[in-house]
């Protein structure tokens, strides 16, 4: 495999709560973007995937897909845990979407907004739903993609890593087959770049690092209002 990553913290934002893996080695990609004050969405998403990465790594042996859930349960815990150790922290919470690739299968866990996207034969495929209320609204048919993306409260999320003692996290097996192409970012990407251009982009600039590059810039270009964190993988 090959990847790239990217994180910046936008045009607007005083930091940058967002937080990636991109572990080649060992077939691990994930984002997460934190929320709470006092800088505490940043700690919820570092604290979150460095979680993630200890316990998937950790020895235990079992299934791919078993294991990964596990991981975020354990990810989830941790943040919890932190949350109710301080009182600047009280609440905080993050997204996390993952994948680990093993062998011939992706293995996806997901919770909160930021997404997957999988690109096979030109064609780009959301593989993750949208945790939020405006998510819920477009899924059931009481508003439009476009709408959705300019909805006044599009950030207010239905789950979130971190926020409770147990989470409801989505969790996915994919076969992957060779030239797929895997992106995962958070909202500050995908709601200033619809899915259509997201996908003439990455069709456009075939080299990973001139995709995140390109994908960055025109997020910025649009006026940066989030932070933007954009995780690219080629599955060979």
């Amino acid at each position: 495999m090959r990847a790239e990553a990217l994180s910046h913290t936008g045009l607007v934002r005083p930091g940058n709560e967002d937080c990636f893996i991109s572990d080649v080695d060992r077939g691990l990609f994930a984002v997460a973007d934190g929320m709470g004050g006092h800088q505490a969405g940043e700690v919820a998403s570092h604290l979150a995937l460095r979680a993630l990465q200890e316990r998937l790594f950790d020895g235990t042996a079992g299934e791919p897909l078993s294991r990964l859930l596990a991981a975020a349960e354990f990810a989830n815990q941790t943040v919890y845990r932190c949350s109710l150790a301080s009182k600047e922290r009280a609440g905080m919470g993050t997204t996390m979407t993952a994948v680990w690739i093993v062998g011939s299968k992706g293995f996806l866990v997901h919770i909160g907004d930021s997404r997957a996207y999988l690109l096979r034969g030109g064609q780009l495929q959301v593989l993750t739903n949208d945790h939020s209320y405006v998510g819920e609204l477009v899924r059931s048919g009481g508003l439009t993609t476009e709408e959705a993306r300019v909805h006044p409260q599009r950030n207010i999320l239905t789950r979130a890593l971190g926020t409770d003692g147990t989470a409801a996290i989505d969790s996915r097996e994919i076969e992957m087959k060779r030239g797929d192409r895997l992106l995962l970012c958070t909202d500050g990407l995908y709601e200033v770049i619809p899915d259509q251009e997201l996908a003439n982009i990455m069709n456009r600039h075939r080299e990973l690092a001139e995709a995140a590059r390109e994908l960055l810039r025109l997020a910025l270009e649009r006026g940066g209002p989030d932070n933007v964190t954009v995780v690219l993988a080629l599955y060979e």
